[in-house]
């Protein structure tokens, strides 16, 4: 087991030495007259800086104002109308209309 752990060691070691040496083969090149010169950095990209449009204030927008929810008898009148309407007799109204107003 102990000779397996070292050959695992000293494999990760020599890949780690080759990723090392092509990282810095590729920074430096060797001229025709066989000296050593770092490469130049890359040029910085040119990009302009779109302008940003500025706007002017929101406009004002009118918005219909909801009407206010009916009242409790406004509810009652409406249900014991609906009562009516569906043929209901007196007391099966009242009961409904109950019924109908605590439920809206």
């Amino acid at each position: 087991m102990g000779g397996m752990t070292r050959s695992l060691a000293l494999l990760s070691g020599l890949a780690l030495a080759l990723f090392v040496a092509s990282a810095t083969a590729q920074q430096v090149f060797i001229s025709p007259g066989g000296q050593f010169h770092p490469l130049p950095p890359p040029p910085t990209p040119n990009v302009p800086v779109p302008v940003t449009p500025m706007f002017g204030p929101r406009p004002q927008q009118n918005y219909v104002r909801a009407s206010p929810p009916p009242s409790f008898s406004d509810r009652v009148v409406r249900c014991l109308q609906q009562g009516a309407a569906g043929g209901l007799g007196p007391n099966a109204r009242a009961a409904y209309s109950s019924a109908c107003a605590n439920q809206q």
